[in-house]
C-alpha cells in the first residue's frame, strides 16, 4: 500500500506535534491523485515518484516552519530562485508569520504532470493541502515540485497560499462567499473533518 511506502518518509515531519510548528501530513489514501498526461503516453506516477515529491514537500514545508529560510531556499529551482532574489522572498515570507506555522497541513490532491507544454520537460507534482490552525484559521494553497529525469531530485517550482482568519470561516471551512476568492483546491468533502 502506497501509504505505508512514503510513512516513514514523513513520520519525522509528523513528529513535531506540541512543538507549535506545522505538520506535514503523507499523501494519505483519501487524497485525490489525478494525471494529466498525452492521450497514449501511458503514463502513471509509481509509488517512488510519490515518496519522492512527498518527501520534498515535507521537507520544504518543515523548513519554513522552522523558520529555515535557507534550507527552504535552497529546495527551489533555480529559475525560481532567479525570479525571486532571496532578501526579497524571505521578507515577503517574514511578513506572513502565522504561515506555514502552528497548524496540520493536510494535502487533498496530488496531481501528476508529465512535460507540461510551456514548461521545462520532466514530471511535474501539484500538492493541494490545507492546514487547519489552533485558533481557527486556516491556511491552504499548494506546492508544485519538478523533477527534470528520472531518478533526480525534485525541486520547489512555485507555491501560492492563502490565509483565511476566523472572521470568514464557518464550521471549521471558509465562508461560501469567500471559496471562490481563494486559488485553493479544499477537496470534494471540504466540510467534512478528516
Amino acid at each position: 500500500m502506497v501509504i505505508e511506502r512514503i510513512g516513514l518518509a514523513c513520520a519525522a515531519a509528523m513528529l513535531v506535534a506540541g512543538t507549535g510548528l506545522a505538520r506535514a501530513q503523507v499523501v494519505g489514501p483519501e487524497a485525490e491523485r489525478v494525471v494529466h498526461a498525452t492521450e497514449g503516453s501511458g503514463f502513471a506516477a509509481s509509488a517512488a515518484d510519490e515518496k519522492a515529491a512527498s518527501e520534498r514537500f515535507a521537507a520544504y514545508v518543515m523548513a519554513l516552519a522552522k523558520r529555515d529560510y535557507a534550507a527552504a531556499y535552497a529546495m527551489l529551482r533555480l529559475s525560481f530562485q532567479a525570479a525571486n532574489p532571496r532578501l526579497e522572498w524571505e521578507m515577503n515570507l517574514r511578513k506572513r508569520a502565522a504561515l506555514w506555522s502552528d497548524g496540520t497541513l493536510r494535502v487533498v490532491r496530488l496531481s501528476w504532470y508529465q512535460d507540461p507544454a510551456g514548461q521545462p520537460p520532466g514530471l511535474y507534482a501539484a500538492l493541494d493541502f490545507r492546514g487547519d490552525r489552533q485558533d481557527g484559521t486556516m491556511d491552504c494553497g499548494y506546492v508544485v515540485v519538478h523533477r527534470a529525469a528520472p531518478g533526480g531530485d525534485f525541486t520547489v517550482v512555485r507555491t501560492d497560499t492563502s490565509e483565511v482568519p476566523r472572521a470568514l470561516m464557518e464550521d471549521g471551512v471558509p465562508k461560501v462567499d469567500v471559496l471562490h476568492q481563494l486559488p485553493c483546491y479544499l477537496g470534494k468533502g471540504i466540510a467534512t473533518a478528516f
